[in-house]
């Protein structure tokens, strides 16, 4: 076993030595730009298309309505942005959560300076949100104004606790309504079953780094057909991806983003058992060596890599300092700098401290039993030792 071990696999993954193998004929004799009318650009044409067409069928789409982006960051502002844009002489209102990632919650905070209204729905302690919620959320007042929905955008799984929305139903309630509906796939795409049609969603963002794919590139599904979906482009200059996404495309990259897509459409289900039985070694073993811990997210409706456990007593700095040896995280990497406990623990009604003294476990396709076992051995100690030196200087102050 190699030291330290990497168990952060919500914040980026390891790309999979199959997909770099798929990737590297595109950085040096296949070079050629896929808008060149010579051999150099017919060349790299079957390779995107067989690339856009792997994911589509990981999410049950037609290759037509995906268009490559630079990650899901990018997708969401696109899904987000583009919408508002379009559809705001039908509507101002927008729906989301609470929990959101970064790249909703700011698409949105900066879409309600330009005169939209955002709700942020709450969710219950396990970071649930009911379709019912969604419903009540929805208005369907007066056209062009705050008073009418024309979006909801929610994540299909949450990056911090693992907690998955039920997005087939709330896809039902938004199609009824006529509400468009933006699932921030980025973490759920590739690791459960998703399917586009089942969840009735028009847009979904998609990450190739999250699922052992290269950084830097990513997708967004548009659904096609009726009723028909309009979008307003966020870039603009080349009329690349049908004028939704200006650019010369990245096909080393997209090609890396389809080979990944495919290997985990092979390789999900037996994938997820040997995650969930990692995960379950994990949790069982340090909840029989500590006391006072609690495991946030549900329990079943939950990644099957994710852990995220609060260390009660615990000095939540410390605490990391202390576990040189395994890359692990307290929160989402994107607010990892942020002097502030986890907005999506202190949703769920976590106090600050209890916040900050609870670590992510991204239990991922690499990981190993040793690995698990290795990381339960270290933070049990720990925690035990650092609970031991905060009780140690209450004593001595309350003898003081």
């Amino acid at each position: 076993m190699k030291l330290p071990i990497y168990m952060d696999n919500h914040a980026t993954t390891q790309v999979d030595q199959r997909v770099i193998e798929a990737m590297l004929p595109f950085f040096s004799d296949k070079f050629g730009n896929i808008a060149s009318a010579h051999c150099f650009g017919r060349e790299v044409r079957n390779p995107c298309q067989q690339a856009r067409q792997q994911v589509a069928d990981l999410i049950n789409a037609a290759p037509e309505e995906i268009v490559f982006t630079s990650g899901a960051t990018e997708s969401d502002n696109l899904a987000i942005k583009g919408i508002a844009e379009t559809y705001k002489t039908k509507g101002r209102h927008i729906v989301t959560c609470v929990t959101e990632h970064k790249a909703v919650l700011d698409s949105c905070a900066y879409l309600a300076t330009q005169g939209f209204a955002v709700t942020y729905l709450p969710v219950d302690k396990h970071g649930c949100l009911t379709a019912s919620a969604v419903a009540a959320a929805i208005r369907r007042g007066a056209e062009g104004t705050t008073d009418r929905t024309i979006l909801v955008t929610l994540m299909g799984a949450n990056n911090e606790i693992g907690t998955i929305h039920p997005f087939n139903e709330i896809g039902i309630v938004c199609r009824s309504a006529g509400v468009v509906f933006h699932i921030d796939g980025a973490q759920c795409v590739g690791k459960i079953p998703f399917d586009v049609r089942l969840a009735n969603a028009d847009l979904v963002s998609i990450s190739a780094h999250k699922i052992y794919g290269p950084k830097g590139i990513g997708a967004l599904y548009v659904r096609q057909g009726e009723p028909k979906l309009k979008l307003s482009p966020q870039m603009h200059g080349g009329g690349q991806e049908n004028g939704l996404r200006a650019g010369t495309l990245a096909v080393a990259l997209i090609v890396g983003l389809g080979k990944a897509c495919a290997v985990c459409k092979e390789d999900m289900g037996e994938e997820n058992d040997r995650l969930l039985g990692l995960r379950g070694r994990l949790e069982t073993t340090l909840l029989t060596k500590l006391d006072a811990c609690k495991i946030n997210g549900h329990a079943e409706r939950r990644l099957p890599g994710n852990s995220n456990i609060s260390f009660l007593g615990v000095d939540g700095e410390l605490l990391m300092l202390a576990l040189k040896d395994i890359a692990l995280s307290s929160t989402s990497a994107c607010s990892a700098k942020s002097p502030k406990p986890s907005h999506v623990l202190t949703a769920i009604g976590l106090a600050d401290d209890t916040a900050f003294a609870s670590l992510r476990f991204g239990i991922g396709r690499f990981n190993t039993a040793e690995e698990v076992d290795f990381a339960v051995e270290k933070v049990a100690a720990t925690v035990l030792k650092l609970r031991a030196s905060a009780r140690s200087r209450l004593e001595k102050r309350a003898a003081n």
